[in-house]
């Protein structure tokens, strides 16, 4: 599978950021790949798909996706009449430019697996939205001294508003002022998922109870602490299984599992098949 890399283009400042547009239509590649970048995509005029990792999710007019980094995906858009804009980034860039090494995990859209990965809106609203998306192309392209600042403040707004508006929309709570242990939680299973798929790891990692980590999670995303490492582990079995070239066997004691046997029967019993039948149902791409 292809990966696709950030590249520093016209952009009059150093930073890992950008704003595309449909004059970039290319960018909507119909063939399987992943980048090493987080995407917003803006539809305001759009039909098609897109499939990404497992899931078929419809495009339409006035509507947001969030595709987050490594993601493995393929568009089926009709150009005609396309109108879009896409803000990308790094995770460490925007991480750092907030001084926050957890925002991203804070944006209820990504790293996600249990909604949907689109949000809808009207018109005025997507209007309002391009108009900050062009503000912060002007000061990426058009760099004065204080550029920084007015990107960095633009930008909060915008994906704090947006995650405002995924949270409504799916019954979420937005992230609160407190230890944050439910996006920490969700930070160290992107990092320790192949190693440690035990909830007590993660609560001696944060040194803090299983009770007081599932009570967290389950304010936070309202489902509990095993609910979402499942998740995140189902979702790992599924893209070693279709893009590592190993084994079964292989990705089992990758994953620690004492036989593929263990890792076979959680599979079955998360995704109704097994690992073949998982395979052989993957023909829409």
């Amino acid at each position: 599978m292809r990966t696709i890399n950030f590249h520093k283009t016209e952009c009059g400042v150093d930073f890992f950021i950008n704003v595309l547009n449909q004059n970039t239509i290319s960018y909507l590649q119909n063939d399987v790949h992943n980048t090493d970048y987080f995407e917003v995509v803006f539809f305001t005029k759009a039909e098609g798909k897109l499939y990404i990792n497992d899931k078929k999710i419809d495009i339409h007019d006035n509507c947001i996706v969030f595709i987050s980094a490594f993601q493995r995906r393929a568009w089926k858009i009709k150009h005609q009449g396309l109108e879009f804009r896409t803000l990308i980034f790094k995770e460490d860039f925007l991480n750092e430019f907030f001084a926050d090494k957890f925002f991203t995990h804070k944006m209820l859209f990504f790293y996600q697996h249990n909604h949907e990965l689109l949000l809808n809106v009207g018109h005025s609203e997507m209007k309002r939205f391009n108009e900050f998306l062009a503000e912060i192309k002007t000061e990426l392209t058009q760099t004065k001294k204080d550029s920084v600042h007015i990107i960095r403040s633009i930008l909060y707004y915008l994906l704090q508003s947006i995650n405002r508006r995924y949270a409504a929309a799916n019954h979420l709570e937005v992230e609160k002022d407190d230890k944050n242990y439910a996006v920490q939680y969700k930070s160290l299973l992107e990092k320790h998922i192949c190693q440690k798929r035990n909830i007590e790891d993660y609560a001696v990692l944060l040194n803090i109870s299983r009770i007081t980590l599932n009570k967290a999670v389950k304010d936070q995303y309202n489902i509990t602490a095993t609910e979402l490492l499942k998740q995140r582990l189902l979702a790992e079995i599924k893209d070693q299984l279709v893009y590592s070239n190993k084994t079964v066997s292989e990705i089992s004691y990758g994953l620690n599992y004492a036989e593929p046997g263990h890792m076979m029967r959680f599979f079955k019993m998360q995704t109704g098949m097994t690992t073949s039948e998982y395979l052989k149902s993957l023909t829409a791409l």
